[in-house]
């Protein structure tokens, strides 16, 4: 570690702000430190750096306009992690106390010590600690997504090329098909497809959680990009039998000059595709709408929001439980049901939402159906809108 380390130190004292500094360059540690005061000038820090090591005060002030629902250093640190930001998190408390530090370390942080007991050996241990762990298992995820870059990659050229012959049988380019040839045909098309679209999807996630994902933003037409995917999936919803909608609330509404927002247009089109499909694959009766509209900004929302585009995806499905619901956006989480996929899909439209600076919510009961709800923050210049997302 001879490099300078970034560390980022989020505590309303000043004096125990320089207290972590002078420990650690009296340790000899090359560092480069960033302070923050209350969790929402840190949130504005992390928003543009990423630090090697995060060192929060347990007892910590909110802020001007610090999102909901953090209150302390400790709900701090696990809005940070939910923003998938994954440096090592070290909590300074006041005073030992066991259950503190069980929820620290539920709540994301990886490891915490009082203040009383910091010193240039004690810090520059834990920070050595922190740092040699972290760069470890980076190295390890780097690896393992090198390792399914290059397999999927692998897997998509014959997947892709199988799907081709089997359209060229369809179409009968090499003669006359059989009569009882077509159905199975038909079942080997819709397999193969089901497979190439799960070697995609595992390619874009593997590409997020690895930060190679390039992105090009520009300027989003929600409305449009809906009414895209929604002509696309809408050959599914009739195959089913079911009622694909699309609607926008507000009457005075302009879809086509309001629903704006700045971020890549092919992942959030892909995000509604992932969004609504897996709607449609749960629903057996009844009907998927998706639905926009524009939402003011919140009391607690940074002075940088000036609206949010919402969109929600509500089905007639079959529903899930309150635990279920707790861990719908995990990697490779699996439901029960026969029609359950790889467990990718909603982890992915996580990812993008995360990365487009949104939010996203669910709410299900059993055999009632699940309403999706995705916040993404309005963009209200007047910039040319990128209307091909093919």
């Amino acid at each position: 570690m001879e490099d300078n380390l970034k560390v980022l130190v989020i505590d309303d004292d000043l004096v125990d702000r320089m207290l972590v500094q002078r420990s650690l360059k009296n340790a000899g540690i090359n560092v480069l430190f960033s302070e923050a005061k209350d969790c929402a000038e840190a949130l504005q820090i992390l928003a543009n750096e990423s630090f090697d090591c995060i060192f929060v005060d347990y007892k910590l002030p909110i802020g001007e306009g610090c999102p909901g629902g953090i209150q302390d250093g400790l709900t701090l640190i696990q809005h940070i992690r939910e923003l998938k930001i994954e440096s090592p998190i070290v909590a300074l408390t006041g005073r030992g106390d066991e259950q503190i530090a069980v929820d620290l370390m539920k709540a994301g942080s990886t490891d915490y010590l009082t203040k009383s007991r910091i010193s240039p050996e004690s810090l520059s241990q834990i920070l050595r600690n922190v740092v040699r762990v972290h760069r470890a298992e980076a190295e390890i995820v780097m690896q393992r997504a090198d390792f399914i870059t290059h397999l999927t990659h692998d897997l998509r050229t014959p997947l892709v090329a199988a799907n081709m012959m089997l359209k060229l049988f369809q179409e009968e380019a090499f003669g006359a098909l059989p009569a009882e040839m077509a159905e199975p045909l038909d079942a080997m098309i819709r397999s193969n497809r089901n497979l190439l679209d799960m070697v995609n999807v595992l390619l874009e996630v593997s590409c997020y959680e690895a930060g190679k994902k390039i992105l090009t933003p520009t300027v989003c037409n929600m409305w449009q990009i809906s009414q895209e995917v929604i002509q696309e999936l809408d050959p599914i919803a009739q195959d089913k039998g079911l009622e694909l909608k699309l609607t926008v609330i507000g009457n005075t509404l302009k879809p086509d000059d309001q629903l704006l927002v700045m971020g890549d247009c092919q992942e959030i089109h892909r995000m509604i595709t992932n969004l609504v499909g897996n709607s449609l694959k749960f629903t057996v009766e009844g009907s998927v709408e998706l639905c926009l509209q524009l939402t003011p900004p919140r009391a607690e929302d940074p002075s940088t929001i000036t609206g949010w585009v919402t969109l929600s995806v509500q089905d007639t499905g079959i529903g899930m439980c309150s635990e279920q619901q707790g861990t719908i956006f995990q990697r490779y989480r699996k439901g029960n049901h026969k029609q359950s996929g790889s467990g990718l899909g909603l982890h992915l439209v996580q990812r993008i939402v995360t990365v487009h600076q949104g939010t996203i919510q669910v709410s299900s009961e059993v055999g009632n159906g699940s309403l999706f709800t995705i916040h993404l923050p309005l963009h209200t210049n007047s910039l040319p809108t990128c209307s091909d997302h093919s």
